[in-house]
């Protein structure tokens, strides 16, 4: 190869790198990590793209000088070995700059590691607890809670065309939703096993342990709908986990905050309320569908070896009293958890309802919220 063809040759590999790092081909290829929409997010994608650059200025150079090496110094061309001897510049100098690179890099890592754990001056904090499969969301200062599961428009489509619906299996019922521009306290913890709540745009992913609390922060700039999943293989319905934010102006956020403060009350009214047979069935399918199938499947046969069927179950057509016990408070020792802290009374008396009346069962009696609340 001939000196002006190497030049070409190098000149090209380099203008290649060069416009693989920009942004319009990075942004249509969608090669590069997300900036995010969190302040952490931004300092994460900074330090990303200097160290991405950092490298590969670095490779440029070092197989530059291979390559340089190899053609100008090639036995054909009658070029003899050196005998090299011992140097310190040249060690002090190969020690010293790799040495710089690396306290250039951690410098401003270690300082965004820091600014990660600081969840100081919060103006918002939300407990997140984790269940298989879905997520509880608490506003601690706001007396607002609820659980956010799979939609049932994309638990429909499990098994059937993932193209028939938009984000396949990345609709929630019921999305977090948090003010822009506000800074937001996250304690993350988890009710059974292990799981991660992880939303890409927020910058940061942390783990649900049972019996640990982990914190973390986020303060979104725009308002959006931003999803992320589960990032912990938490069970067979793991993949079924998303995770959804919206972001609404503070206004809205006020908005929403109040009529959730208005559904609460609703809610705590409902459980002396009479409930007919119709109303508990109707909610009961909703209530299985979400937090049941999964296990016990949509037919109730469940899935054997794994998950007992619902249908003729002794439990389920035995005394309901035992039927009540068993989901409240679980089984230990199996997959069956308990539902007295991750479903109301009105929840559980629909869903025992439905489940003693459906799927070939015919107990024929029906639980109303009043029960529920003084078994508790």
């Amino acid at each position: 190869m001939g000196r002006k063809r190497f030049a070409a040759l190098s000149a090209w590999l380099v203008g290649a790198a060069l416009a693989l790092g920009a942004g319009n081909v990075s942004a249509a290829w969608t090669l590069n990590v997300t900036p995010g929409e969190t302040p952490i997010s931004h300092t994460v994608y900074s330090l990303h793209m200097m160290t991405l650059w950092t490298v590969t200025v670095i490779g440029i150079v070092v197989f530059g000088l291979i390559f340089w090496s190899v053609v100008h110094h090639r036995k054909s061309k009658g070029a003899e070995a050196a005998h090299f001897h011992h140097s310190t510049l040249v060690e002090i100098i190969w020690t010293a700059i790799p040495t710089i690179i690396l306290i250039s890099l951690a410098i401003p890592a270690t300082k965004a590691l820091v600014n990660m754990e600081d969840t100081s001056g919060a103006k918002l904090t939300i407990k997140i607890t984790g269940y298989q499969w879905k997520w509880n969301y608490d506003y601690i200062n706001d007396g607002v809670s609820f659980y956010s599961s799979l939609a049932p428009a994309s638990r429909a489509v499990i098994y059937g065309d993932p193209g028939s619906q938009k984000n396949y299996l990345l609709e929630v019922d019921n999305p977090l939703v948090v003010p822009v521009g506000e800074k937001i306290r996250f304690l993350v913890t988890a009710g059974d096993v292990i799981h991660s709540w992880w939303v890409p745009a927020l910058g940061m992913k942390k783990d649900a342990i049972p019996g640990f609390v982990n914190e973390m922060w986020a303060k979104i700039e725009q308002p959006g709908t931003y999803r992320g999943q589960c990032a912990e293989l938490c069970g067979k319905d793991h993949g079924f986990m998303p995770i959804v934010v919206e972001a609404k102006s503070p206004a809205d956020y006020k908005r929403w905050l109040d009529a959730q403060k208005a559904a609460q009350g609703v809610k705590v009214a409902s459980v002396s309320k009479h409930w007919s047979d119709e109303e508990l069935m109707a909610r009961g399918k909703e209530v299985y569908a979400t937090t049941c199938a999964g296990c016990h499947q949509a037919d109730g046969k469940g899935l054997p070896g794994s998950f007992p069927a619902l249908a003729g179950s002794a439990i389920v057509t035995g005394p309901v009293d035992a039927h009540i016990n068993r989901v409240m408070n679980g089984k230990p020792g199996t997959a069956m958890a308990a539902f007295a802290k991750q479903l109301d009374d009105v929840d559980i008396a629909a869903v025992i309802s439905y489940e003693r009346n459906s799927f070939g069962n015919t107990a024929g009696d029906y639980v109303q919220p009043a029960t529920i609340q003084a078994a508790r």
